[in-house]
């Protein structure tokens, strides 16, 4: 059996973002505290299915690699705001403690370490758990509890050290929230095909339309599916079967990247969708599936955490996932998935499947004769 992957250390769990909004503001736990990363964690230790998962041990990422993506002055920003007894703010929603750049350079290359992992032949899938999370960073700006874009990392460094073997990419991002700094890092780069599935109108609001298809080179090679709120298993279902499957096979990558966020569960408070752990685990499948059945893919897929603010429910997501890269089932029960099912409106809704067929007719890898196949 092939072996799957998994980064996580426990410095990633102390990366602190301030918990208050305002001076007169009593501070509060922040919706991207550790506990959700913990609890994901520790079902997977309980559950014995982390025993089953080949352990990486995650590298601080360098300068040079951070500059793969980020600017040399964004970068020097945040160098010298961690080292500030309170940290500081990397632009929008972004703060750290001090020494929070220690700990995102360590977040993101724990997924340089699963990636390398997987071109070596060590394991042939994997999970990054890392934290802090990072698709919403911009080159330039940090974003959305995000300092630096690992995903985004990851993919400019595959193309800049595996350039023989990984010249193309496809990165799907389904956290709830539109991916605007992956996008804005690949939006003119026909070397990388970027896929989000989101909630439409929520984080960004300016961010992640139908009509943002990319720019210049990179025109055909961005695809946006913002669902509308209350989308549950129907539409996410359809999103995967009619739009990312079929885009991912005409495009063909040599590595696929997932964003992989569960805040589109029907527990999260920072979304209103409906997706259940079930639904999760079979995304996970159907992506994987889709990696092996890619002939220059060879299975290569690597899924990297991004947000998911629900204690209680994300550690049954992220434990549907693992399940799916080890290729077995029902290890862990969700004993909430009786509730999330009978919720009413999760099948395909009319509305839903008018934003799909408007996505269909916006993607120019899925229309016939199409010069991108």
């Amino acid at each position: 059996m092939s072996k799957v992957g998994y980064v996580c250390e426990e410095i990633y769990m102390w990366h602190a973002p301030w918990p208050s909004l305002a001076p007169h503001l009593q501070p509060f736990q922040h919706w991207e505290h550790p506990e959700t990363k913990r609890r994901f964690h520790g079902l997977l230790a309980t559950s014995g299915l982390l025993d089953r998962l080949h352990l990486i041990r995650a590298r601080a990422v360098t300068t040079s690699e951070l500059l793969l993506n980020h600017t040399p002055a964004y970068v020097d920003s945040i160098r010298e705001k961690s080292a500030l007894a309170n940290g500081g703010d990397g632009g929008d929603w972004a703060q750290f403690a001090q020494g929070g750049f220690d700990i995102a350079c360590l977040s993101a290359g724990g997924v340089l370490a699963l990636v390398d992992a997987i071109m070596a032949g060590t394991v042939s899938s994997g999970y990054a758990l890392v934290r802090p999370p990072g698709h919403h960073a911009l080159p330039d700006l940090g974003m959305g509890f995000c300092i630096f874009n690992n995903i985004a990392i990851a993919a400019h460094y595959l193309l800049h050290n595996y350039p023989s073997t990984v010249q193309k990419i496809a990165i799907v991002d389904y956290d709830v929230h539109h991916g605007n700094g992956t996008q804005a890092s690949f939006e003119s780069d026909d070397r990388v095909l970027f896929i989000s599935v989101h909630q439409a109108g929520n984080y960004p609001l300016d961010s992640g339309h139908i009509e943002e298809t990319g720019k210049g080179d990179g025109d055909g090679y961005t695809i946006n599916i913002p669902l509308p709120a209350g989308a549950g298993t129907g539409a996410y279902t359809a999103a995967m079967d009619r739009i990312i499957v079929p885009a991912l096979r005409a495009f063909a990558p040599d590595f696929i990247l997932v964003s992989s966020g569960f805040d589109a569960s029907y527990m999260d408070p920072l979304a209103n969708m409906m997706v259940s752990s079930e639904c999760f685990g079979w995304m996970a499948q159907t992506l994987k599936d889709a990696a092996t059945g890619i002939p220059p893919c060879g299975g290569r897929i690597a899924f990297c955490h991004e947000g998911g603010y629900s204690e209680v429910y994300v550690p049954f997501c992220g434990a549907a996932v693992i399940e799916a890269l080890l290729g077995v089932h029902g290890v862990v029960q969700d004993p909430l998935l009786y509730e999330v099912r009978a919720r009413s409106y999760q099948e395909l809704q009319p509305h839903q499947d008018q934003v799909l067929t408007q996505v269909e007719k916006a993607t120019k890898l899925l229309q016939p004769a199409s010069r991108y196949t």
